[in-house]
């Protein structure tokens, strides 16, 4: 059976990045939604289009050779732990996406990365895992470039949309924050289920996360809204993008989640600013960052560097 000990320690690495880049590509996807489903509309899309492609990854993951073993049982606190993680994140990629509909695309994901500090409190409290001395530099210098980013914003909105401005930083706050409890949450759960290999307990868990996120978010807006849920039928193909780019990035952070800390993990998670940039740039014709972001972004990179010479 494949598992974390017959895997180089570098192997979560290149799994983050891989879903970096698949959620920017999903971000891109969920933007292009906005519009017509709404915020809400948009963040359903990533789990339930997403859904079905985390149910097939189990089947196949289930059936090879390499990785076939019991059905894991699944017992109280693994969901306790998965619920509270399912629903932080709903509320995470609201905030989210609210926060790219009034800020620069970059801008706003960066916002949303103050997560990294809060993610590595939460889990030196409640599970226990405290980042060695280095590990916690890089977040520190990583955290240091987001502020770097978030000043210049702050200071764009004062000339510009000042009002709005500051409730697209609440909006980044707070998705950062969620967030950060929403990785706690995930990781705590992969910890319910050793005798899973990394790569079926990152299946599973995007498979019963999504499920719940899917049924609690098409309930509440069956009842308030139901022409929401039309525009998102409506929207299928889009939607299908978003959702498959939803889930392959979801399978990369639960994988890496079930082999490194929360904290580290969603540290190098910040390469996705810079995947960001890159998208921003290209398909949304935005404008280009200051020196002052540019610094920002370079201590982010360094901040990355130092988490992946760390382990």
């Amino acid at each position: 059976m494949l598992d974390s000990h017959s895997l180089p320690a570098w192997i979560w690495i290149v799994i983050v990045v891989f879903a970096a880049a698949a959620q920017s590509a999903r971000n891109a996807a969920q933007r292009s939604l906005t519009a017509q489903a709404g915020t809400l509309g948009a963040t359903l899309v990533r789990f339930l289009y997403g859904l079905p492609f985390a149910a097939l990854w189990v089947a196949v993951l289930q059936a090879m050779p390499a990785t076939t073993a019991p059905v894991a049982h699944f017992g109280l606190s693994y969901f306790g732990w998965l619920l509270a993680g399912a629903i932080a994140q709903i509320a995470a990629t609201a905030f989210l996406l609210a926060a790219m509909q009034t800020r620069q695309f970059v801008v706003g994901v960066a916002f949303s990365k103050t997560e990294v500090l809060q993610v590595a409190l939460f889990s030196a409290l409640f599970l226990g895992e405290v980042p060695g001395a280095l590990a916690l530099a890089a977040m520190v210098v990583a955290s240091a470039g987001i502020v770097f980013l978030s000043l210049q914003g702050s200071a764009a909105s004062r000339e510009g949309n000042g009002a709005s401005g500051y409730r697209s930083a609440m909006f980044g706050l707070a998705s950062g924050a969620c967030f950060a409890i929403s990785a706690v949450g995930y990781r705590g759960a992969s910890l319910q289920v050793p005798e899973l290999s990394p790569w079926l307990a990152g299946a599973w868990g995007v498979m019963w996360a999504q499920a719940v996120q899917s049924v609690l978010m098409l309930a509440w807006l069956l009842w308030r809204s139901p022409q929401t849920v039309r525009a998102v039928m409506t929207g299928w193909r889009v939607s299908l993008v978003a959702g498959l780019m939803g889930a392959v990035a979801s399978i990369g952070w639960f994988t890496a989640f079930a082999m490194q800390s929360a904290a580290q993990v969603r540290t190098l998670g910040l390469v996705e600013v810079f995947f960001s940039y890159l998208v921003s740039k290209r398909l949304f014709q935005e404008q280009a960052l200051s020196p002052r972001e540019l610094l920002g972004l370079g201590l982010v990179m360094l901040g990355l560097i130092g988490i992946c010479l760390s382990i």
